[in-house]
């Protein structure tokens, strides 16, 4: 792997993340008052896991940051410029919406969160615990009914992925990789809106542009995979276990940089999420579908040319209850050894 030395980091770009920008998030996410973590990054040989891949892989592990999940360094970035007090509306499935929910209450600010009545509703739970108001809509009106808290009570729109602030929060964790996993080759990310691929990948490949990205989406939630495809940005149908990575269409900010920086997108179907959330569950790790399904596609060997090459996966988040874990195969069953057998041998 080669890295640009100081003096030759890219500063500018036609795209909206410059590296400059992305060091000043980085700076801000590090004094928030939010209590953003520096999660570790540990090696799988340092795991029970059983069967090792033929990469040396090593786990960026997001499940143990603050609020469960990735999203609280883009929300940190975000309000770091915004006045307390202020009152804020939000879309999302969970995740977003616990970390934004956070952050105005040690904002001392108001806010709402639309969620898809299809979210589990211990989600909309913690999200109410912080304070939040939160309301439920089908899929299809998530949009109309922020539009109508914005107009009838002026409350100011925080997207929940295709967002600059955002993005470049979320960037803060690939200067993280950088700094612990010295010679890297290839970061693996799970892929919903696009925002934590794009604020990554930009971070990485402005710094060290021959290390490849890739991002991973479920098969019934391929909306990156689609825009990559189609070279625009789309929306779709979705249908998955990973909430998270089933927004209805991919960011449009996203799929810009995401094109310039990611190699590709790999997909995964729901099984190779449910037994790779499985098998972290085994090694003493609790990760949410959504947070699992880039070891998924370490697993399932649809990274290309990995072999002995240094990979780190991040694993984005852990915020899955009990008795969603019910639904899950946990334990060595026959199911399990049978997957090892027919993609880790």
């Amino acid at each position: 792997m080669h890295c640009i030395s100081a003096n030759t980091m890219h500063t500018s770009s036609k795209l909206p993340l410059t590296l400059q920008m992305l060091q000043d998030a980085r700076e801000k996410v590090k004094n928030s008052p939010l209590h953003v973590v520096r999660t570790p990054v540990v090696n799988i040989n340092q795991t029970a896991l059983l069967h090792h891949p033929s990469c040396d892989l090593f786990l960026k592990l997001e499940n143990l940051q603050t609020t469960g999940s990735f999203k609280i360094r883009g929300v940190a970035n975000q309000f770091a410029g915004r006045p307390r007090g202020g009152q804020f509306v939000t879309m999302s499935a969970g995740n977003y919406g616990k970390a934004f929910a956070y952050a105005l209450k040690e904002y001392s600010s108001k806010g709402k969160v639309v969620m898809p009545e299809t979210a589990p509703s211990s989600r909309a739970a913690i999200i109410a615990s912080y304070g939040a108001d939160v309301e439920r809509v089908p899929q299809e009106s998530l949009q109309l009914a922020v539009d109508n808290n914005v107009r009838e009570h002026n409350m100011t729109f925080l997207h929940s992925f295709d967002d600059v602030d955002l993005m470049a929060g979320h960037g803060s964790l690939g200067f993280e990789i950088l700094e612990d996993v010295p010679n890297l080759d290839v970061i693996v990310i799970s892929c919903g809106g696009g925002g934590l691929l794009a604020g990554v990948s930009a971070a990485v490949k402005l710094q060290c542009p021959n290390v490849r990205i890739y991002g991973v989406e479920p098969e019934g939630a391929c909306t990156m995979f689609r825009s990559f495809a189609e070279g625009k940005a789309v929306s779709m149908s979705v249908k998955t276990i990973a909430a998270g990575l089933a927004p209805p269409c991919a960011g449009s900010i996203c799929y810009n940089i995401c094109k310039e920086h990611v190699e590709d997108i790999v997909l995964v179907s729901d099984n190779d999420i449910r037994v790779a959330v499985s098998v972290l569950y085994n090694i003493g790790l609790v990760v949410e579908p959504s947070g699992a399904a880039g070891f998924a596609a370490v697993l399932g060997n649809k990274i290309p040319d990995v072999s002995n090459k240094r990979v780190v996966v991040v694993i984005s988040g852990r915020n899955i209850s009990l008795e969603e874990l019910h639904d899950y195969p946990i334990g060595h069953n026959s199911n399990m050894r049978d997957y090892w057998v027919a993609n880790m041998a």
